[in-house]
């Protein structure tokens, strides 16, 4: 996910310059850069504002920073609002980049999208490189302009030139997706690279990935597990994942399931989704760890509440067969439902099962059927052979042998033994031109890949 704005952070960037035009004003503003720089805010304040009053913009720009974070006055957003639009009136491109900031934020000012792209844009087109990648994100993410990725892309692109950390790491992320740029795995590899070799920690993850892929780089697994280390060290949780999976699977290193298991938890501790399901996988097989159906269900139980489908079937499984927790069919059609409802095949024809046999659920044909033909139309073998069934036995008034047929050939092409021999059994019972009749239809659902099977 590309990293957009820094909330509210003003960097104050105290500036002695003198302006022999503006001798005066130049000496009260450096007076106040010495105040500052020493501490003593509000001696800084008291110059910064003589300095500020002769109309001197670095000093305008200074005092609203002050204003803004509380130092040597009352913190006052209003005030602070007031002297970046003096400064930035007068093409201050540091005060212009933060009247973007205080509109973006809605401090001291109503919030406004709009004014804040307006504010950027200035900034930007001045060169200021802090305004050139914000502007690329309002691009990005159609804040206060159009969406527009070519335009994100090419703000990015100018931050990136000149060293912006996080416009590096963005447009590295443009090219690996294609978007606003034609997808380039090796400009994604090479911007990734750039803001790694700057520290950037959400980088170096990335990075790790293209070398452990082979994505815009040749496939090196000693160095992705060195850029998975340097990010992991740095807290991100999908860099912790990704190192113990490497330790898991023995890549660029001697396999180690307790390494794994200790990389992996420190991912989950950080709230991440992938290693809760990995972890719990872990405790569920003893892998790394000594086996524990109960760290099992807590750490799937995490991965699920946070929508992760994968860990919503096995907690459906789990309560279905009473594994690790007490059997509970109602439960079991919960989580099976969650994870059928984003989609997941085989949940789908689980929750099918259980409507089918009235399992934790009253009775229902037609649900059964609704979940077993959702299933089969995403190639799940098992529910094209139970919707097949159905339409065999004629369960909930619906009975079609050709349909039935058609739906066990499918899931018999999928090498379902158990399909084919029902197929088989239900051809001695069918005339030739029924079977002709299924035989063709199966053909064209498999063609038009599930789109027309009826």
């Amino acid at each position: 996910m590309r990293s957009i704005f820094v909330s509210v952070l003003m960097a104050a960037i105290l500036m002695a310059s003198p302006l022999p035009a503006r001798a005066a004003a130049a000496a009260d503003f450096n007076k106040g850069v010495h105040a500052y720089n020493s501490g003593n805010y509000a001696e800084g304040l008291k110059w910064f504002r003589k300095a500020a009053d002769q109309g001197f913009a670095l000093a305008q720009n200074n005092l609203g920073l002050m204003y803004l974070n509380g130092q040597g006055v009352v913190r006052d957003d209003t005030q602070a609002a007031k002297w970046f639009r003096k400064a930035a009136d007068q093409g201050d491109a540091l005060a212009q980049n933060n009247m973007g900031l205080v509109y973006l934020n809605g401090r001291g000012v109503v919030r406004d999208d709009a004014q804040a792209a307006k504010w950027f844009r200035k900034a930007a087109d001045q060169g200021y490189v802090q305004a050139q990648l914000f502007l690329g994100a309002m691009y990005d993410k159609g804040r206060g302009v159009a969406r527009d990725e070519a335009q994100a892309a090419k703000w990015y692109r100018k931050a990136a030139d000149r060293g912006a950390i996080r416009a590096q790491y963005n447009l590295g992320l443009m090219y690996d997706k294609g978007q606003g740029v034609a997808r380039d795995e090796a400009q994604a590899a090479k911007w990734f690279r750039k803001a790694a070799d700057q520290g950037d920690a959400l980088a170096r993850n990335n990075l790790g990935t293209m070398y452990e892929k082979g994505r815009g780089v040749a496939r090196d697994y000693g160095q992705a597990l060195k850029w998975y280390r340097k990010a992991a060290d740095q807290g991100v949780p999908q860099a912790q994942n990704n190192l113990g999976l490497m330790y898991l699977n023995g890549r660029g290193v001697v396999r180690d399931d307790a390494r794994a298991a200790k990389w992996v938890h420190k991912a989950a501790d950080r709230g991440y989704a992938d290693a809760q399901l990995i972890l719990g996988a872990m405790y569920d097989k003893g892998r790394g760890v000594a086996r524990n159906d109960a760290q099992a269900m807590k750490w799937y139980r995490k991965a699920a509440d946070q929508g992760d489908a994968r860990a919503q079937f096995i907690l459906g499984a789990m309560y279905d067969k009473g594994r690790g927790v007490a059997w509970d069919e109602a439960q079991a059609v919960t989580w099976y439902r969650k994870a059928a409802e984003q989609g997941m095949p085989r949940a789908q024809n689980n929750l099918g099962l259980m409507y089918a046999m009235g399992r934790g659920v009253v009775r229902d044909y037609e649900q059964a059927r609704m979940w077993y033909r959702k299933a089969a139309d995403q190639g799940d073998a098992r529910a094209q052979n139970n919707l097949g069934t159905m339409y065999e036995k004629g369960w909930g008034g619906v009975k079609n042998i050709v349909s039935a047929y058609m739906w066990l050939s499918i899931a018999a092409s999928g090498e379902l033994q158990e399909a084919a021999q029902r197929r088989d059994a239900l051809a001695k019972r069918m005339t030739a031109a029924d079977i002709s009749r299924a035989r063709a239809r199966a053909r064209t659902c498999l063609a038009s890949k599930y789109r027309q099977c009826d």
